[in-house]
């Protein structure tokens, strides 16, 4: 019987994925990113004996947990800190990604402070609209970063998909490259080009990657085994490296449809439902404070999710030969919303395997 949700991580397949990742793209730097698991350094090591060269996040908070428990590699943090959080950054990260120069002199002066040197990759924004300057202002950025004391700029980079869901292909990641040529023809020195995250696999496998791009920062595709553009497995890796079992809390026969007059649900919506008669239903302890409903999928097919509220997951178990009993455990495979969140909340209990079963 299981008493609350349990998310299960193999971290054998972590690695194992990891491995396959850092292979298929033939000596180029993989940075493993942690981030939908919060920093755990149990999923950290896994990629880091996969063959990642380093770790990124995109919260100070989860870098410094990597480094209290001990994990031995280059942090790299992903989301660019405000000045005021300068010497937290320069303490807790050895890479960060930038665009602003103000918060790049912070950086300096935080690392003139303490004695020691931030590397920074200058990130340009090349049409999904989140972060990074616009090409034209890269020129202006790196001449005032070059001259920074203690200040080592170590590559030009790019964010594509996140957010505006632009796919990596010749023409943008061809942009990157022109963009770094020129740059390192200014600053008189070679320099890294970190093509973007785990959308930029599918250039690989298009065969469109260009060779110059000689870093990836890739977290869901190590974690998931998935493509970031389809969620589709990509180059034979495990997609079941994390599982989610829910307890049961209630088994009933009720209508499909609500009875009454329907206004908004608990987060202002105003659901639809298909009127499909009696049906047998099973309620989880899970709900959308821990959990994406939309975005698990019932390893049992006969088991579909309804919809959830705060604290309450809704299934319809209508084809189950027998209807579960409270305490019984229903399996889901979480994708990536869901295993973001998942490890966001305190919740449910996280349970890390380093052996084979």
């Amino acid at each position: 019987m299981l008493e609350k949700a349990t998310v299960s991580v193999d971290l054998v397949k972590i690695a194992e994925n990891a491995r396959r990742v850092v292979d298929a793209l033939g000596g180029r730097r993989v940075v493993g990113v942690t981030k939908v698991t919060c920093g755990s350094p149990e999923v950290a090591r896994a990629m880091l004996a996969g063959g990642v060269t380093a770790l990124a996040d995109s919260r100070l908070e989860n870098l410094a947990g990597l480094r209290d428990a001990g994990v031995d590699a280059p942090l790299w943090l992903l989301r660019a800190p405000v000045p005021a959080l300068a010497e937290e950054t320069v303490r807790l990260a050895d890479v960060s990604l930038e665009s602003e120069i103000e918060t790049v002199a912070a950086l300096d002066e935080a690392a003139r402070r303490l004695g020691k040197r931030h590397s920074v990759v200058a990130m340009v924004d090349l049409g999904d609209l989140r972060e990074g300057m616009m090409p034209a202002a890269l020129p202006a950025f790196l001449e005032r970063a070059e001259a920074m004391e203690s200040i080592d700029l170590l590559g030009i980079g790019v964010s594509l998909t996140c957010y505006g869901a632009i796919v990596p292909d010749a023409k943008n990641l061809g942009e990157l490259v022109a963009l770094t040529h020129a740059a390192e023809t200014q600053l008189g020195r070679r320099l890294l080009v970190s093509g973007g995250m785990s959308s930029s696999l599918d250039a690989l496998v298009a065969g469109t990657l260009p060779h110059r791009i000689d870093s990836l920062r890739i977290g869901e595709s190590i974690l998931l085994g998935v493509s970031a553009l389809t969620r589709e497995p990509i180059l034979g890796l495990h997609t079941d490296a994390f599982a989610l079992e829910a307890p049961v809390i209630e088994c009933f026969s009720k209508p499909s449809k609500p009875i009454g007059t329907s206004a908004q649900d608990a987060f202002g919506e105003r659901p639809q439902f298909e009127d499909r008669g009696l049906r047998r239903r099973a309620i989880c302890a899970i709900g959308r404070q821990d959990v994406d409903p939309a975005d698990i999928v019932p390893v049992d097919p006969r088991i579909e999710v309804l919809g959830a509220s705060s604290d309450h997951l809704v299934l319809d178990v209508e084809a189950l030969p027998e209807p579960p009993r409270p305490g019984d455990a229903i399996a889901f495979v979480p994708g990536y919303s869901a295993t973001l969140r998942l490890f966001t909340s305190p919740y449910e209990e996280k349970v890390f395997a380093k052996e084979r079963s």
